[in-house]
């Protein structure tokens, strides 16, 4: 949309390209503390972690790990104390905070647990906001948002606000608005933690199918053994340290719960 006077725009494509860069993610070295009570706590004590082409991904780790905080690195939400962090081509570590908005706005997809959905808008509205907020045309964005709902199994629920819509609606509608600029690289928060397992388990092979059919890099954090045999590599993160890698061909949930636990008992 249009500031002030300015001229409405009538092109039928985005003001800007689609998220340009390579679907991959390289960290080097990446620490992160966070000061309480006086004194810093160590969240990242030197990550290295490296995925160099599509695919679906997990990170694992118990509670109090560094998880979320190597994801909020990821996506351009904090900066590291030390090390570099490069997703799709671009020193994450080194953008400005304006730089950053519109990596995160462009460049990356994001999905959190929460939703993260306006009350007041509709699902179509909810998938169209990034594009509204950078004055993107409306003809562009219905069209678009129209056919990531129709994909995701939501057209006839477009004009209904998220009040009305179940869990698993909700939460395939933030994915639909997390790709609306077609990203290389897909981050999902534990992206299926207030839904049911059945739910889920759609969610989970959902996200699979997007980085298979689009060349995307999808990259899930989970404690869900259920969850992660889904991705097709595990990064087991032990105390801000990745300290082993899980290949999942040929495990089942229990399998993957059985390599997990025994990666943490080896670290």
């Amino acid at each position: 949309m249009s500031d002030g006077d300015a001229e409405p725009r009538t092109p039928a494509e985005p003001t800007l390209a689609p998220a340009s860069g390579t679907p991959s993610i390289n960290c080097v070295n990446v620490h992160k503390a966070y000061r309480l009570a006086g004194r810093d706590v160590p969240a990242l004590r030197g990550v290295d972690l490296s995925i160099e082409r599509p695919g679906f991904y997990a990170i694992m780790g118990h509670s109090g790990s560094g998880k979320s905080t190597l994801l909020h690195l990821l996506a351009a939400l904090d900066k590291p104390d030390q090390g570099e962090v490069v997703v799709a081509g671009k020193a994450v570590h080194a953008l400005s905070e304006h730089d950053a908005t519109l990596f995160r706005r462009r460049e990356i997809g994001i999905v959190f647990q929460q939703f993260n959905l306006i009350p007041t808008l509709t699902a179509k509205e909810n998938v169209e906001l990034p594009g509204m907020l950078g004055g993107e045309p409306q003809a562009w964005l219905t069209a678009r948002s129209m056919e990531l709902l129709g994909r995701l199994g939501l057209a006839e629920r477009a004009g209904h606000r998220p009040e009305a819509l179940s869990g698993g609606e909700q939460q395939r509608v933030a994915i639909a608005r997390s790709l609306l600029f077609s990203p290389k690289v897909l981050f999902a928060d534990e992206p299926t933690g207030n839904l049911d397992s059945s739910t889920s388990a759609k969610l989970w092979s959902l996200l699979a199918d997007l980085a298979r059919e689009q060349a995307m890099l999808v990259l899930m954090v989970t404690h869900e053994p259920a969850a992660a045999v889904n991705c097709e590599k595990i990064f087991v993160l032990h105390d801000g340290r990745v300290t082993s890698e899980i290949l999942t061909e040929g495990l089942d949930a229990a399998g993957v719960a059985s390599r997990y636990q025994q990666s943490a008992r080896t670290a």
